[in-house]
């Protein structure tokens, strides 16, 4: 019986390695491609992942008598996942290199090793990416159009977008060849020399600056209240520590996320305990 299971595993394999690179790529390029699609509150980018990687779970286990794992496998990969959709392609790249690896060494390789490599690239490929494409390369692009539209030109949005998809679509594209052919390869050295810890500890760091970085910037929560015009109690906050408002609501968030309170109950409370104390003039966005 083992022995037919083994069989099996090596025929799924065997067709998933014999599939023509460029197929394979293209199914990652489009993984990432439409990261965004069916976005939700509580694991955000996960339907959209698992779509890119299953094909390849098709794949590697073709017979019904496999059915079970490769149910396990559809599971993990609609764990949580973010990123910046254009560098999502590499990291479906990189895991379907892995999902191979356990589908060949079930007893050696640990799946788990999947999960974790994914969550920690989340973090700092979405910092780099972010502030790539959407502070720097959007911002040109539309720069430009903004000006040529202003000035009655048709090539203003034309523009835009053919600079913002020169940039993303070889990014996109490479990125996924790259996690492949090179991921595991590259996990591998860095497992062989002692790295790895190392390089989560650096993943962890980048990623609580960008998290750090977003919840200084992107969550605009003040306080109007005030004493007379002497005592502003925005003033005194900001006296203690620039942005203290964002961080602490942000911390609080994450508080009741590790507490295991549902994504969109938090969503539901912020928003009615945001209108009930703007109304009162508490708090102000």
């Amino acid at each position: 019986m083992i022995k037919e299971e083994r069989e099996m595993s090596q025929k799924g394999l065997e067709t998933q390695r014999n599939y023509p690179l460029h197929k394979k790529v293209r199914e990652f390029f489009w993984g990432g491609w439409c990261m965004q699609t069916n976005w939700n509150y509580e694991r955000q980018m996960n339907t959209a992942f698992m779509w890119g990687i299953s094909k390849t779970l098709d794949r590697l286990y073709p017979d019904p008598k496999d059915e079970e794992k490769k149910k396990e496998r559809y599971r993990a990969s609609l764990e949580f996942f973010n990123i910046t959709p254009q560098f999502g392609a590499f990291v479906l790249g990189l895991t379907a290199a892995m999902e191979e690896e356990y589908a060949e060494k079930p007893d050696v390789f640990d799946p788990k090793m999947i999960t974790s490599v994914k969550t920690a690239l989340m973090g700092p490929l979405s910092g780099i990416g972010d502030s790539l494409f959407q502070g720097t390369v959007r911002i040109i692009a539309m720069s430009i159009g903004i000006s040529l539209a202003q000035q009655g030109s048709i090539l203003g949005p034309i523009l835009a977008m053919l600079i913002s998809f020169g940039v993303s679509f070889p990014i996109t594209w490479y990125g996924a060849k790259l996690g492949y052919t090179k991921g595991q390869e590259l996990i591998r050295q860095i497992s062989e020399s002692n790295l790895m810890d190392k390089l989560m500890y650096g993943c962890s760091i980048a990623g609580l600056m960008v998290v750090g970085g977003m919840a200084a910037t992107l969550v605009n929560v003040t306080t109007p209240l005030a004493y007379g015009e002497t005592l502003v109690v925005q003033d005194i906050l900001n006296g203690i520590m620039p942005q203290m408002l964002p961080l602490a609501l942000t911390g609080f968030m994450y508080f009741l996320v590790k507490k295991g309170v549902h994504p969109i109950v938090i969503v539901i409370c912020c928003f009615i305990a945001g209108i009930i104390l703007n109304y009162f003039g508490i708090l102000a966005a």
